[in-house]
């Protein structure tokens, strides 16, 4: 006798010993790579509510495989507005290489049945399936390399459980197109929430360095435009005042011989309280002080902080005004953390305005903040946006998107992958109107389409239009079985 015969052999008179108790259906049994897996449906024919299936494990010499890690799936796919339905079974190991899985089925009709299998040893073997409510026992077949069909498995060696026949002309009528799985470059967006603000790099303060009083003032209100070197304020000072009259008497003693040193150590006062170069030129030409003294912005932009007003005292190191640049600003974006993997200084991004939805302006992160939001959890990353003509303001918000490229990927469209608990799956079209469920493990999605991980090959040519009417009708169609 060989040894596939005698592994065979044990497996179904164990399942005769186990099973001999009840009215279960017939075994299934099929073979994955060196475990034989055994299958059996209690009750016999399937029903709305609970049910079990008995699972047994052999290895390749027929003794059972104990403390396997035993995962049983029965689900049935989403449709339309129908949720997903079905899920994990529970699993009691019962010793001897046996194991029972307790389901319930919520409604009549075709069922995906998946069994995962995870030896001690590190050996793993997968069948998928189906069953139908109010019909005898399952279709099973092993899925992976070395799997194949042993004694008693009631599914056809050329097709898979699961498989659906449709009239051709029927698929065309209801509009199901397929195309094959094909490997393109793949690009993932991650979008993120933005709030434009100001460049802290580029922020001026205008911070007195005598005291005095207020003048006239020119830059009188918040947010308004100046530009470097335009007077803000005229500020009245007795200190400046004296300086000044020091300074000129200084420069007519210039001619004596301490009158240079005196001259230059007066203008070094003014520029260090204030004055501008301009403006300690004007004095000497003039040849008399003033009692108001112009003090000017020392860079263009806005003011976003004012704290003077005419006739007022001010006290030295007292900021008066803040002025913000707007020809460049910046854009603060929050990520969650899972995000934050392909982020980095010099990542481009895009980023739009809800108001301007027909601009994009490009921008590339700057910063990445080392900790988190911890509240919300997020990180946040900084961008640095030019904004010559004025249209990005502060405290605006903004939609930022980070392109990912991942390289080339093996991809469908993603309106080929149906959802079913946690599984995704897709159609598989095997021509002549023959259309099969595949389980696959998806990625990334970009740009319309969704990275295959496994369970396609480049090639295969699966359904991306209609595949919510495939699964209707399959699941329609197993229901009137069982009419």
């Amino acid at each position: 006798m060989s040894e596939r015969t005698l592994r065979v052999a044990l497996l179904g008179a164990a399942a005769v010993v186990l099973f001999a108790c009840g009215e279960p259906a017939a075994p299934t049994q099929v073979r994955a790579g060196d475990l034989a897996i055994g299958v059996i449906l209690d009750p016999r024919e399937s029903r709305v509510g609970e049910n079990a299936l008995r699972v047994e494990l052999r290895d390749a010499t027929g003794a059972p495989v104990e403390n396997a890690h035993v995962e049983v799936d029965v689900t049935m796919a989403a449709m339309g507005a129908m949720p997903a339905m079905g899920g994990a079974a529970s699993v009691e190991p019962l010793g001897d290489g046996r194991y029972d899985a307790k389901f319930a089925l919520g409604m009549g009709g075709t069922w995906q049945v998946g069994v995962r299998v995870h030896a001690p040893d590190g050996t793993t073997a997968r069948a998928e399936g189906s069953l139908t409510v109010g019909t005898p026992g399952l279709r099973l077949a092993a899925v992976g390399a070395g799997s194949a069909a042993a004694a008693g498995n009631t599914a056809v060696e050329d097709e898979h459980p699961g498989e659906f026949h449709f009239d051709e002309s029927r698929l065309r009528q209801i509009g199901i197109r397929s195309e094959p799985a094909r490997r393109a470059p793949l690009t993932s967006v991650v979008r993120a929430a933005g709030r434009v603000t100001w460049d802290e790099t580029a922020l001026h303060d205008v911070t007195l360095r005598v005291g005095g009083f207020a003048g006239r003032v020119e830059a009188d209100s918040l947010g308004a435009p100046v530009q470097q070197g335009q007077v803000l304020f005229e500020l009245y000072s007795p200190e400046l005042y004296a300086a000044q009259r020091e300074y000129l008497e200084a420069l007519r003693a210039r001619s004596a011989a301490r009158g240079g040193a005196l001259a230059g150590a007066a203008a070094q006062r003014l520029r260090l309280w204030g004055l501008d170069a301009g403006d300690l030129a004007a004095l000497a030409k003039r040849g008399s002080a003033q009692e108001y003294v112009p003090i000017r912005a020392p860079a263009s932009g806005v003011v976003i902080e004012k704290e003077i007003v005419a006739g007022g005292a001010v006290a030295m190191g007292q900021r008066v005004y803040r002025i913000a640049p707007v020809d460049r600003l910046w854009i603060e974006a929050e990520l969650f953390e899972a995000e934050l993997g392909a982020i980095a200084v010099g990542t481009p991004a895009e980023v739009t305005l809800a108001y301007l939805p027909e601009r994009r302006f490009e921008a590339r992160v700057a910063y990445v903040y080392p900790s988190l939001q911890a509240e919300r959890r997020t990180a946040r990353v900084r961008l640095t946006l030019a904004n010559p003509d004025g249209v990005l303001r502060p405290d605006m918000y903004a939609t930022v998107s980070f392109q990912q490229p991942a390289g080339e990927r093996l991809t469908v469209p993603d309106t080929a992958v149906l959802h079913a608990g946690d599984r995704r799956f897709v159609f598989l079209d095997l021509g002549a109107g023959r259309l099969r469920p595949q389980r696959v493990e998806t990625g990334r999605m970009a740009d319309g389409r969704i990275e295959i991980l496994s369970g396609l090959e480049e090639g295969q040519p699966v359904v991306v239009s209609g595949t919510f009417l495939v699964a209707g009708e399959s699941r329609l169609r197993a229901a009137l079985e069982t009419w």
